[in-house]
């Protein structure tokens, strides 16, 4: 809960969120979460909620001298233990088709450097992971790229374009891949999700009309489906993708791709163990 007593002390010191939000890098709505969590951690309100500026309530006042001297207490272990071991936590939101490969080679790299580092992967999808990095939920987040401008204070890095292309069962007789889209039941990529928006654009864009039989987010799944005979998919091939009983046709010049990154708050620390993981994904997702 460091975190959310540093934002508690800004807050306090500010007289308002949005201007705590401005001193840490935060939104107004960020700032909110993690005072809110901290609340329900303390048992207490620590604001007058009826006051136009954050107003420290009895509580409030009570709990900022202690929090100012845990937060300082933090800050010297920090400084102690720079000279040695690092230790710590990390929480990192992760897609379901990233963690199956990417993430694990990643970890792998991560942990020979920072073993005595506790890492949580945080599974969800792509809006609701970018939700928790702009909470501070979570210190970053891989997933697909948002198809819409992320506010400032989020970096985004690239990892990996994955190619879409269309699944049909290894049985059924090969034909072009648009008569196929307009013949087999269609087994659709969950529209909810950031990958599925990209498919439906790429659907309204070429004005293919498809006989949709199931829909849903999960990759592996959409592939298994296919592979019994259920129906053919848009769907990106992962590196790892399982294409026993799959044939995978390529879009020609049609082809289109989804964007697979990290998100995170900015500025991503030198020495971090943020940044440290970031390079790891980014050395993982660059091997063949």
């Amino acid at each position: 809960m460091i975190k959310e007593f540093k934002t508690f002390i800004a807050v306090a010191r500010d007289g308002t969120f949005t201007g705590a939000g401005a001193h840490l890098g935060l939104t107004q709505s960020a700032v909110s979460a993690q005072i809110k969590r901290l609340e329900e951690y303390l048992g207490v309100a620590l604001f007058d909620r009826g006051a136009r500026a954050a107003v420290l309530n009895a509580h409030g006042r009570e709990m900022l001298p202690q929090a100012e001297e845990l937060v300082a207490m933090a800050e010297r272990m920090v400084t102690t233990a720079g000279a040695g071991q690092v230790s710590g936590s990390l929480r990192i939101g992760a897609i379901a088709s990233v963690q199956q490969d990417l993430l694990v080679r990643a970890l792998g790299r991560f942990r020979a450097v920072y073993p005595d580092v506790r890492v949580r992967i945080v599974p969800g999808v792509s809006l609701s992971l970018l939700g928790q990095v702009d909470a501070g939920e979570v210190d970053m987040a891989v997933l697909i790229r948002p198809p819409f401008t992320l506010p400032p204070e989020l970096g985004w890095h690239r990892l990996l374009n994955e190619p879409v292309v269309l699944a049909v069962p290894a049985s059924l007789p090969a034909a072009p891949w648009r008569e196929l889209l307009a013949t087999q039941p269609f087994i659709r990529y969950d529209r909810a999700s950031f990958g599925g928006r990209v498919v439906d654009i790429f659907l309204k864009k070429h004005r293919i009309h498809v006989h949709e039989a199931v829909e849903l987010d999960e990759i592996e799944a959409i592939a298994n489906m296919v592979r019994h005979g259920l129906g053919v998919a848009l769907l990106p091939q992962l590196r790892r993708l399982d294409v026993t009983g799959l044939r995978l046709v390529p879009l020609a010049e049609q082809a289109f791709h989804r964007e697979i990154g990290i998100i995170g708050r900015l500025p991503f620390d030198a020495g971090s163990v943020r940044e440290k993981m970031a390079e790891c994904l980014m050395t993982a997702a660059a091997e063949p």
